[in-house]
């Protein structure tokens, strides 16, 4: 019998079969093309999507020393903005400089922090804050124990910073009163009161506000005005030679920075004395009244999230402080041989013994 593919109608139901295969095959391989091309074009979609977040750049410009006060604050820092929502190493990153009191420094570390595209700065300290806003007019700063901000030329107004840079205020003038309200209470037989400072890196309102509340005190104010260690010993021990005498160190970068040596040179020289943070007890001194400063450190971070997610410094308002805190040692009164009244451990936020 003659092959099948001889007969005509057997050569038209084969060349059928191979046009239906071809058409299925055809189209099976049209929807694989369209299902490739579609995935093509969703896959960037998706992939974008899951990309994490730019990474933001915190320039964190500190004027004390790389120590464990400082690292305190910028933990506390880190830690506030971490509760916010910016983890490090996923959408931020921080970039350290530490001036430690050296106004050249503080203006060198702007200009690196700026180089190095810094999206927002912490600025610790009026004369960190200036050395920021001469360098840039145009990187958002945030700024801490910064006293007397307008008068600095820091910002504008408190309500309206308008510029680059907003923050937190430090204190204000009306607390030298306190101040020398605690040394008499805890001293009452002083008739003098050194107050210690920096004049290149003091906001000079301290001085003239203990000048002012001196005399309703009744005891007799001394400028005690130095520019390095050597000149602080010396003014100190000369002022130590009179019994009736006390130490009021002024917050500012040179005190901050050498801490240690003048709560030395205290003991040392006997004085009672009263300073503006806890960490001066903390390390030795007398009795401290002032900001909580970490407290400082964790409202700066939620300025930092909101200038990060859009929000201009310029529109957000200075806030001035709203918590103090009394802190006394108790071992350090004892050496002293001072009897602290009952009445004045009673309003301490804290006794270290």
């Amino acid at each position: 019998m003659p092959d099948g593919a001889d007969y005509p109608i057997v050569k038209s139901l084969v060349s059928f079969a191979a046009t239906g295969q071809a058409m299925v095959l055809g189209q099976m391989q049209r929807r694989q093309f369209i299902t490739l091309l579609g995935g093509a074009a969703v896959w960037p979609l998706a992939a974008r999507a899951q990309q994490p977040d730019r990474v933001r750049r915190v320039g964190v410009l500190m004027g004390i020393a790389d120590d464990p006060e400082g690292q305190a604050r910028v933990m506390v820092f880190k830690q506030a903005l971490h509760a916010l929502g910016w983890i490090e190493g996923r959408n931020i990153q921080f970039i350290y400089r530490w001036s430690a009191g050296d106004a050249a420094h503080a203006r060198q570390f702007a200009n690196e922090l700026l180089d190095l595209r810094s999206d927002v700065i912490l600025a610790n300290s009026t004369p960190i804050a200036l050395a920021v806003r001469d360098a840039s007019h145009t990187t958002p700063t945030v700024f801490v124990q910064v006293s007397d901000p307008v008068t600095a030329g820091v910002v504008q107004s408190l309500a309206r910073p308008g510029g680059n840079l907003t923050g937190f205020s430090n204190f204000e003038p009306s607390i030298a009163t306190k101040w020398l309200e605690l040394v008499k209470r805890i001293a009452p037989n002083i008739a003098r009161v050194a107050y210690l400072f920096n004049p290149n890196t003091a906001p000079l309102f301290y001085a003239r506000a203990v000048e002012a509340a001196a005399p309703v005190l009744s005891v007799k104010p001394f400028a005690a005005a130095v520019h390095d260690a050597d000149e602080m010993e010396r003014v100190i021990e000369q002022f130590a030679r009179a019994s009736d005498g006390a130490l009021l160190v002024l917050p500012d970068l040179f005190t901050a920075t050498n801490r240690r040596s003048i709560i030395a040179l205290a003991a040392r020289h006997r004085l009672p004395a009263i300073y503006p943070f806890r960490y001066f007890v903390a390390g030795g001194g007398l009795m401290s009244y002032g900001i909580e400063m970490l407290e400082t450190y964790r409202q700066a971070a939620s300025y930092v999230d909101r200038i990060l997610k859009g929000e201009r410094p310029g529109d957000l308002p200075v806030q001035q402080p709203t918590k103090f805190e009394f802190v006394i040692n108790l071992k350090t009164a004892n050496a002293l041989g001072l009897e602290v009244p009952d009445k004045l451990i009673a309003t301490a936020h804290e006794v270290i013994e």
